[in-house]
């Protein structure tokens, strides 16, 4: 073996590490599968809402819908990922997730579909998505320990990326060769395999539940105890008012991408694939690069959020598309390393019984904060046009992390907390 090779050996193992768990590797190639099928699914969902309505406001309004519940109930949600074995839960949600693929499937297929259907299941999909999504989150430490979380959510960072990227695709392909209730049948199936991967998993005991597991849930007494942990300490304080910040008014790449493509470029339909295409590659580029990284410091988490913030101001300034490219899968990229640090920050900090509420937390910074973002870049667009929209943001995103980072005294390496 050559001297390099000696040298990547290392770090290829570091890279792959998780998958030395048999339950992340069933859990990761279960994933891969399903998310391929959801952006086929939310292809199709588009273009079936376009032939009905032919609005942007239909089409708005169902992103709307699907998303609202994770900003309203996925904190709430949360309560019961610290209750339930959290196999238990997600498959009850996949489950729940297939039989809403399968019902449009069926309607599309039947020609018996209206805009309400489409409405009434993206509405039952997002609450289905508010429970998923911290269960998902919280879950991963229970399939690879501490040692490897790092690891473990840059891989999975890694899916949702490659199914960024190619799901898309191959749903115009199938739309064009057999109409939209294939990419909805399809997605159907798909979450078989995350079942069936739950099935087959050899997990020693059932998920932690804490303490009174078995009385009355007391939603706001339990979630005041996970706000109460996170402003316990500064740091994390600082790195959630951080989140926010970013979350609001920094990743609404389905509202910002489109509109600077078409206003701030002037490309038409191949340059905004290409464009959009930046941000997958970008994102995906940042979870390769961490599912090889040590665990993340504070002082990595602020630059990444710093870098975000000025590669979005600097995109927002470009006129020359090549350029524009570049920038635009460099703030996707900076973007995914900060939220994907500040996940394995929260989840190596929290108490195991506290876990999944601080991940409702998260995802309701995150993925929840989508409408509102949406919603503020859109009138302020119309206002002022997209590029004083995202030099604005970078501003307001540069004050998030200055203001989380006031918060903060520690600005060294973050360390795992004892479990619980």
């Amino acid at each position: 073996m050559s001297a390099a090779a000696a040298e990547q050996a290392p770090r290829l193992r570091r890279t792959l590490r998780a998958f030395e768990s048999y339950n992340f590797r069933l859990f990761w190639f279960g994933q891969l599968v399903s998310q391929c099928g959801t952006w086929m699914q939310s292809v199709a969902q588009a273009w079936l809402v376009l032939d009905i309505a032919r609005s942007p406001v239909a089409l708005g309004t169902v992103t709307a819908l699907q998303f609202l519940p994770i900003t309203c109930g996925s904190f709430f949600a949360s309560v019961l990922v610290d209750r339930v074995p959290k196999r238990r839960l997600l498959m009850f949600t996949q489950s729940s997730a297939l039989a809403q693929a399968a019902a449009l499937a069926l309607l599309a297929a039947t020609g018996h579909i209206q805009l309400w259907h489409v409405y009434l299941l993206a509405l039952l999909l997002g609450c289905v998505n508010a429970l998923d999504a911290p269960t998902r989150q919280s879950f991963v430490m229970e399939l690879v320990g501490r040692e490897a979380l790092v690891n473990a959510v840059g891989l999975n960072s890694a899916i949702m990326n490659s199914a960024r990227l190619f799901g898309p695709a191959l749903g115009g392909v199938v739309i064009a060769a057999w109409g939209v209730a294939a990419c909805f049948a399809i997605n159907a199936v798909s979450y078989l395999a995350v079942l069936i991967a739950l099935a087959l998993m050899r997990l020693s005991s059932p998920s932690p539940r804490r303490e009174g597991a078995g009385e009355r849930v007391h939603f706001f007494a339990d979630l005041s105890d996970a706000v109460r942990f996170v402003f316990s300490h500064r740091d994390l304080a600082g790195l959630t008012v951080m989140l926010a910040g970013l979350g609001v008014f920094g990743f609404n790449y389905s509202t910002v991408i489109p509109l600077f493509a078409t206003q701030g470029l002037q490309l038409g339909p191949e340059g905004f694939g290409v464009l959009s295409a930046g941000v997958g590659v970008g994102a995906l580029a940042a979870a390769v690069t961490m599912a090889g990284a040590a665990r993340p410091a504070y002082r990595g988490i602020v630059l990444a959020g710093s870098a975000f913030s000025l590669l979005l101001a600097a995109a927002a300034l470009a006129g020359w598309f090549p350029l524009a490219l570049v920038l635009v899968a460099a703030f996707s990229g900076a973007g995914t390393l900060f939220t994907m640090s500040s996940n394995t920050t929260l989840q190596l900090r929290s108490p195991d019984a506290l876990r999944g509420r601080v991940m409702g937390l998260y995802t309701t910074l995150v993925m929840g904060a989508t409408p509102l973002g949406a919603l503020c870049t859109g009138l302020l667009a119309k206002a002022a046009g997209i590029r004083v929209t995202m030099l604005t943001w970078a501003g307001v995103c540069l004050l998030a992390i200055a203001l989380g980072l006031a918060l903060s005294q520690r600005r060294a390496g973050i360390v795992a907390a004892p479990a619980s």
